[in-house]
């Protein structure tokens, strides 16, 4: 069986452009509702909003790759990495080094890709990582780069990148597509069909001993952002790591042919899906500002934390909504006060509340009274 690169046409990918055509319409349109969104969010806010979006972010792809990371301490470091006042929390070598990565992904976009940019992603991702023989440059180890699952007796090799040998060549190749495709230059390609190429051209040379996931999807989001001209700022690794299990099956099935109109129509499906979760976090982080300037007055200390508790949940909130006993938990209170703060809650119209005794729950009422 050949791979992608083993086929003599490659890196020449086929792909239908027809196809994509009204996916691309959809996404020119939807970035622009993005940005209409965020300028409802105050200035203040917006750091904050921020935050919130690249750490959920960088969060979810270390979880795509199989890593779980401490959400307060992403949080805090990124914080450090934006240049505002930091908190208390301690930054993990980890966790500092995804926020690291994020932050100057997100911050330098328009800047051209090089072997330095790579160079620079991978060793803030991985300068913690001490069984690395190659940190900050591509892999020079002899034996094949695979990508295997299965019993150690009777692996499954999924995919087999080029040999080390090759890498260097193969990303100049790489790094001269990128910037001839990018706006305004000789051939410049659509965003979504320009992301989708990047990444899974990417993929296919697998150039680094570990962190090819998580660099090429920092370049998809770098390739969106070139070519709407901002940061994306869209959940493209929080959609993928919801349907992890197709995005490999995608990956795989495309590394073995250069026909990538399939492909290319997933990620593109996926990109406007993530355009989609980003849109509904920017309208909750604006209902979450007013659900404070309606309510912040008059709640006591226990509901205020039950409460921020609650938002940390994002839009979907508790799985199954808040119950008398979460609120005891979160706040360490008896179930007397907890009855009669949760009531509160309901008579302000902080809280609706659905079911019946043991099945009574609580949610945010994020809708604005009618005036």
């Amino acid at each position: 069986m050949a791979w992608n690169w083993q086929l003599p046409n490659w890196p020449d990918f086929r792909y239908d452009a027809t196809a994509l055509a009204p996916l691309e319409q959809r996404f020119l349109l939807s970035s622009g509702e993005i940005l209409g969104a965020v300028h409802h969010v105050s200035p203040s806010e917006r750091d904050q909003l921020r935050i919130d979006l690249l750490s959920d972010e960088a969060m979810k792809t270390s979880a795509i790759e199989g890593e779980m990371l401490d959400r307060l301490s992403v949080q805090s470091s990124l914080r450090r990495q934006l240049g505002l006042a930091p908190d208390s929390y301690p930054n993990r070598p980890r966790e500092q080094g995804v926020a690291e990565m994020m932050v100057d992904v997100y911050s330098t976009y328009a800047e051209p890709l090089t072997h330095n940019t790579l160079f620079r992603w991978h060793e803030m991702l991985l300068s913690f990582d001490k069984r690395l023989e190659a940190i900050g440059s591509y892999r020079k180890h002899e034996e094949a780069m695979q990508i295997v699952s299965g019993r150690l007796d009777r692996p499954v090799v999924h995919f087999e990148a080029p040999p080390s040998a090759q890498v260097a060549d193969e990303m100049d190749r790489y790094v001269d597509w990128f910037s001839r495709t990018a706006p305004g230059t000789s051939d410049p390609l659509p965003a979504l069909t320009r992301a989708g190429l990047s990444h899974l051209y990417f993929e296919s040379i697998h150039p680094f001993e570990d962190g090819n996931g998580r660099l090429g999807r920092a370049l998809a989001e770098k390739s969106l952002a070139q070519n709407i001209g901002q940061p994306s700022l869209i959940a493209l690794a929080f959609t993928i790591e919801r349907q992890w299990k197709a995005y490999y099956d995608q990956l795989e099935r495309h590394q073995k042919i250069l026909d990538v109109t399939p492909w290319l129509v997933w990620f593109a499906e996926t990109v406007l899906a993530a355009q989609q979760v980003t849109l509904d976090r920017v309208g909750f982080f604006i209902a979450k500002a007013h659900f404070y300037d309606r309510h912040r007055d008059n709640l006591n200390e226990r509901q205020t934390k039950a409460i921020k508790r609650m938002f940390r949940e994002g839009p979907e909130g508790f799985k199954g909504g808040l119950s008398a006993e979460n609120y005891i938990s979160i706040t360490g209170t008896s179930r007397a006060t907890a009855t009669r703060d949760l009531q509160d809650l309901v008579e302000m119209e902080a809280f609706r509340r659905t079911g019946e005794r043991r099945y009574t729950r609580y949610w945010l009422n994020l809708e604005e009274a009618p005036q």
